[in-house]
């Protein structure tokens, strides 16, 4: 017994060292492990500061650790669709991700002036977006080429809006065997969630028989949190109904920064013409700021288990200074001043949702956000062993308790 335990340890260790990538189904273990990532635009420097950060600290355990062996679902809106896409895709003919977390910060650096490149004179009396979004499609295409959204490394989310129907798409790798339209290009469906109204044109694509007329995720999720969850719970309901322990999913949601709200008192407000209301984009930003409240909400209020620092974790600057708001500064200096916003994001303590007042509150017991992203990478790390200990057993005709409460098995993505 002795010797087959030790010989489990050795091949595990292998196979965490680079030998096998893709991470086992969630049947093999405990938890079910999902990343989701805010929309923002050129604010997608600020979580990929901290996905840099977790990359790194898994890879104290696995030197060659990227994201997608981590997580079974990454999920991603706007610049997090974009980011979700290069972190997921596969290098041709391998299980190594196009991209690293390091890589994500480099193409901003290097591709957001390129991509918010606006005509000069334009302003917003003119017809049209801010942008052409050419550079955008071109670059998209060239690094994404033809991958597809069953190829990916792990699950995929990526919410979308359709103008012509009316509704969010969400383009979920969970659904591509029961709509086959779905099974899209991933360069389409990175720009078709970066769309956003007014900066970028609304995106035209046809896959198979099915048009598609895309703009920017965050008009239905600017934090897709809640789209993957619901993914999730769809397939373990589908699997077992009777499926009730959702401290078995572990969520790490990651904001790309909001400036500090400004509340404004009804009696002035009511004198406000309709013309001021749309000009100034209040009303836009008003919704915007109840419908990101109330994901949080809904994720603390009716996943009980999601309360635990071990089970939910969102990191997310509530105070970013107005100057660095816009979707589409890409000076030099502006960049700089999102990476130093994510830097020290991480040595600010965790803040936590108070589902009763909506307001983001330090936990007296809470660490800093590296410390928990550190402590993250220690939970993902002894997952992924476990999995792939289970997967050995089966293999070598040793029985394994199999958990029931996931039973997602390698159809869970059918």
């Amino acid at each position: 017994m002795a010797s087959f335990v030790f010989l489990v340890f050795v091949l595990t260790s292998h196979f965490i060292a680079g030998f096998s990538t893709q991470l086992p189904p969630p049947n093999y273990g405990n938890t079910i492990t999902i990343l989701s990532i805010d929309g923002g635009g050129i604010r997608g420097i600020v979580p990929a500061v901290i996905l840099q950060h977790l990359e790194k600290s898994l890879q104290v355990f696995d030197k060659d650790a990227s994201l997608a062996e981590y997580f079974d679902v990454i999920a991603g809106t706007s610049t997090g669709g974009l980011m979700t896409s290069l972190l997921t895709t596969p290098e041709p003919h391998t299980n190594v991700p196009l991209f690293t977390a390091s890589k994500l910060i480099q193409f901003y650096k290097e591709l957001g002036p390129q991509i918010f490149n606006k005509t000069s004179g334009w302003n917003a009396t003119y017809p049209g977006p801010k942008y052409d979004g050419k550079f955008l499609h071109n670059i998209a295409r060239e690094i994404l080429k033809d991958a597809r959204l069953k190829d990916t490394l792990t699950n995929v989310v990526i919410p979308t809006f359709d103008l012509k129907r009316l509704h969010p798409v969400i383009f979920s790798k969970f659904k591509v065997k029961k709509v086959p339209s779905l099974n899209a290009k991933l360069s389409d469906i990175s720009i078709g969630t970066s769309a956003a109204p007014t900066y970028l044109p609304p995106y035209y694509f046809k896959n198979g028989n099915t048009d598609f007329n895309l703009v920017d995720g965050g008009v239905a999720a600017t934090n897709p949190a809640m789209a993957a969850v619901s993914e999730v719970i769809q397939q373990l309901k589908e699997k077992n109904p009777r499926f009730k322990r959702h401290n078995k999913i572990l969520l790490l949601s990651i904001g790309c920064g909001t400036k500090k709200a400004v509340g404004y008192d009804a009696n002035v407000a009511g004198q406000w013409s309709q013309g001021f209301w749309v000009q100034s984009g209040l009303s836009g930003a008003i919704y915007d700021y109840a419908a990101k409240d109330m994901t949080d909400s809904n994720l603390a209020t009716v996943f009980p288990g999601l309360q635990s620092p071990n089970n939910y974790l969102r990191i997310q600057d509530y105070n970013l200074d107005p100057s660095m708001d816009s979707l589409d500064n890409a000076t030099q200096v502006n960049m700089e001043n999102l990476e130093s916003v994510g830097k020290k994001l991480l040595n600010e303590t965790v803040l936590r949702m108070n589902v009763a007042t909506f307001v983001p509150e330090k936990d007296k017991n809470a660490v800093t956000n590296a410390k928990a992203l550190e402590r993250l990478a220690k939970i993902l790390h002894k997952e992924k062993t476990l999995r792939l200990e289970n997967i050995l057993m089966e293999k070598s005709g040793r029985p394994f308790i199999e958990n029931d409460a996931i039973p997602l098995g390698r159809s869970w993505t059918s």
